[in-house]
């Protein structure tokens, strides 16, 4: 369903703001707050035969906490800290160039609610 679509449905004039660009403005925001760490999984598809050199390039790049080897869709799940959106896309960047890496998909994950 599209977004003009679902915001006909919900009455609304403009499109509807979904969940994706309010939780990346909440990343943005907890970034900029001194000494927070985010983190996020990277799904790594490797070729047949690179599976374990891609795990194990993985760990040398910084950033990296974990990379395992893993069975199902996905080949290799890297674990990784970031304090900035930026940072993120430089950790995804080094790790698709990585030689045997054919996609990667991330999902970062969501920190908890700040409760006063």
């Amino acid at each position: 369903m599209g977004k003009k679509r679902l915001s006909r449905i919900r009455g609304n004039s403009k499109p509807a703001r979904f969940p994706s660009q309010v939780f990346y403005g909440l990343v943005d925001t907890i970034s900029q707050v001194e000494g927070s760490v985010l983190e996020a999984y990277i799904l790594v598809s490797t070729e047949p035969s690179a599976l374990w050199s891609v795990a194990e390039a993985a760990l040398k790049i910084d950033g990296v906490k974990l990379a395992h080897a893993v069975t199902g869709q996905f080949d290799v799940v890297a674990l990784v800290e970031f304090v900035k959106m930026d940072y993120l896309g430089k950790i995804i960047d080094r790790i698709q160039h990585l030689e045997g890496v054919l996609r990667t998909q991330t999902l970062i994950a969501v920190p908890p609610p700040v409760r006063e």
